[in-house]
């Protein structure tokens, strides 16, 4: 073969290549329009009046954007601009760009005005709102996008009486934000196609030979997946760990993974603005062996057990805290202990479980409704169907190999709520992966 030939068909096979990658940025972006034209129409117009918020502005600062940002869909700020949208009456909510532009942007077909930023208080005097909200808040990082500064300068440019009709907006940016519409969950189902498939191949012999392999070679291959395919992640470092009769080992350092480790795997993966949060569980098999030590898959079955519960005890139309008492209600019901203190079971034979089923979906914790302990005023929002759920659990449970000390079980994977309770988005969690 020439070497022309062989550069020809190098050439060919980048231009191909290139032109996949293309096709494939035009697929995420047109799928993210759908999403945002979508929840302006379904979803804005009934969390505005539910909280009763005639406006909401969110603020853009050039190099400092809002969390919305990429919901709204971006855009290039020049100083400052504003995303804007009114409840004018029945029907839809207008939605307006000032002083944000770009060819993405404007060619999304999300937005009915495109005017220069200078015009906000006249804009706003036209609409005469009674209730304006903005992103401040103390207790979501998501809803507080206003900075202190830019608070002062929307202060000053809208001028009484506007000024003083403005609102926290921060109930409303969590319900946006966390009920979802149709085109918006396939996405979601679509990323956790690829976490879950990217955790897998992590756990098998394809990327890992016992005593040779360590955690962090497991993590940077996963990094290195998410780099290939387009995707980023809510985890800095996939969290690759080692757990024993002691806890928690090592966590995606060089730690040599060794035959009889039991492996977890703590991560998401964002795609088009969304982003999940999943674990994996893997045992390296021992000389002779075909499988985990029954100790490790009794305690690995209690916790399915335990989540099958939980799974049958969320329904949508109760508070988040409610809906926690709830479950722990039923677990101890079917034997479990609840347990009080993270990371600190019982001596006790029977297995304990804390849960933490938070919010997600834009980020690997989301802002909606919380069934978790560490999301204080999330778990006083009410659950609706459309909510994305992270079903976590840790379950421990006493495992005679170890001595009669507790195997610490977590299992963790993403939901929809509906009306018939929690439905699934991709394969969940079944089975401890076995390497050899």
């Amino acid at each position: 073969m020439s070497k022309t030939l062989v550069f020809t068909l190098i050439l060919l096979t980048s231009l191909i290549h290139d032109g996949a990658h293309a096709q494939e940025a035009r697929r995420r972006w047109e799928r993210m329009n759908q999403i945002r034209r979508d929840k302006f129409d379904l979803v804005l117009p009934e969390v505005m009046r539910e909280n009763g918020i005639d406006m909401w502005i969110t603020m853009n600062r050039e190099g400092h954007d809002d969390p919305l940002a990429s919901d709204f869909g971006t855009g290039y700020t020049s100083k400052t601009g504003y995303y804007v949208f009114t409840d004018r009456g029945p029907g839809r909510i207008e939605r307006a760009v000032l002083g944000i532009d770009g060819y993405l942007l404007e060619r999304g077909g999300a937005y009915d005005l495109f005017l220069p930023a200078d015009s906000l208080r006249a804009f706003v005097a036209a609409r005469n709102p009674r209730r304006i909200g903005v992103n401040v808040s103390r207790a979501i990082g998501a809803a507080d996008g206003l900075s202190h500064s830019g608070y002062e300068e929307l202060v000053e440019t809208l001028g009484e009486p506007y000024a003083a009709r403005l609102v926290s907006a921060e109930k409303l940016v969590s319900d946006f934000r966390s009920r979802r519409v149709a085109s918006e969950i396939a996405a979601f189902g679509e990323a956790g196609e690829w976490s879950r498939r990217i955790a897998e191949r992590a756990f098998s012999n394809e990327i890992i030979t016992p005593g040779v392999t360590t955690l962090e070679d497991v993590a940077w291959w996963m990094k290195e997946q998410l780099f290939e395919h387009g995707l980023g992640s809510s985890f800095g470092m996939p969290s690759v760990y080692v757990t024993g009769p002691d806890g928690i080992a090592a966590v995606s350092t060089d730690r040599i993974i060794r035959r009889g480790d039991l492996l977890m795997i703590d991560w998401g993966v964002c795609l088009m603005n969304l982003c999940t949060d999943m674990k994996r569980i893997a045992y390296v098999l021992r000389d002779g062996e075909t499988a985990p030590p029954p100790g490790l898959q009794n305690a690995f079955e209690q916790a399915l057990r335990a989540r099958a519960v939980i799974r049958d005890t969320i329904r949508p139309g109760r508070t988040a805290a409610e809906t926690e008492d709830a479950i722990y209600a039923a677990l101890e019901a079917a034997d479990f202990r609840r347990m009080e203190t993270f990371n600190q079971p019982s001596e006790g034979p029977q297995t304990d479980v804390i849960i933490g089923c938070h919010s997600v979906g834009n980020t690997g914790h989301g802002i909606g409704p919380s069934i978790a302990f560490f999301n204080p005023v999330r778990r006083t929002y009410e659950l609706k169907p459309t909510n994305l759920l992270s079903i976590e659990l840790f379950a421990y449970t006493p495992v005679p190999e170890w001595g009669g000390r507790k195997a610490r079980i977590p299992l963790e994977d993403d939901a929809v709520v509906t009306e018939r309770g929690i439905e699934w988005l991709y394969p969940v969690n079944r089975r401890i992966l076995l390497i050899k």
